[in-house]
């Protein structure tokens, strides 16, 4: 895979529409170019991660996060794809995602109707420590229609400090990666496996996971 390639490209985007940013006026346009702006500096942030470039990445991750940011206050009700990009952006640049797992929390997110809207609100539980919370909240995932079975697991067994059922699921979901072929921007990067090992450091979870071509 050409990550350096790939990475160009992603920011060869976001350039092109950050500079046409200001002409936008209209609230929904500018909303849809604030999320398009934060996938274009989410995908550059992983392929520069994938190339072995730490320092470019975080600082591409910690602009999605801005961006996402950015977008969510003037998006449509729900748009918990935000926030959730945010925290896993904040969490692979290394950075302190606990103001940005505030506001989905503050939106609702812990009471959704959508299982997005609960994954966002698991998330940004577990990046809070509240882990008590987060449990029953991660169950309610495990069964979903539309909701990967092995994601929820993982959540639930991560706050369930379960260090056995976690190896499993996110040995599970790595396996779901590395047999898609959709992914955001398409760049082929198992970003919720690297997200739950992140989370699963802060515990003393983390799992040996073999080497895979989704990885770094």
């Amino acid at each position: 895979m050409d990550w350096a390639g790939q990475a160009d490209a992603a920011l060869a985007r976001y350039r092109d529409g950050a500079a046409r940013l200001g002409e936008l006026d209209d609230p929904d346009q500018r909303q849809r170019r604030l999320t398009r702006l934060g996938n274009a500096a989410w995908a550059a942030g992983l392929c520069l991660l994938m190339d072995g470039r730490d320092g470019d990445s975080a600082a591409w991750l910690r602009r999605a996060a801005e961006r996402y940011r950015e977008s969510w206050l003037e998006a449509p009700p729900d748009s918990w794809g935000r926030p959730i990009g945010a925290l896993k952006a904040l969490l692979l640049a290394g950075e302190d995602a606990t103001e940005a797992a505030k506001w989905p929390l503050d939106a609702g997110a812990a009471r959704a109707e959508s299982p997005i809207g609960r994954y966002a609100g698991a998330l940004a539980l577990l990046v809070l420590g509240r882990d008590a919370e987060a449990q029953p909240l991660a169950a309610t995932l495990e069964g979903r229609d539309g909701f990967p079975r092995d994601v929820a697991a993982a959540l639930a067994a991560l706050a369930a400090g379960d260090g056995a059922g976690y190896r499993v699921a996110v040995a599970s979901v790595l396996r779901s990666f590395e047999t898609r072929s959709d992914f955001l921007e398409d760049v082929a990067v198992a970003d919720t496996v690297l997200v739950l090992q992140r989370l699963a450091a802060r515990r003393g979870l983390t799992a040996t996971l073999p080497a895979s071509a989704r990885l770094p």
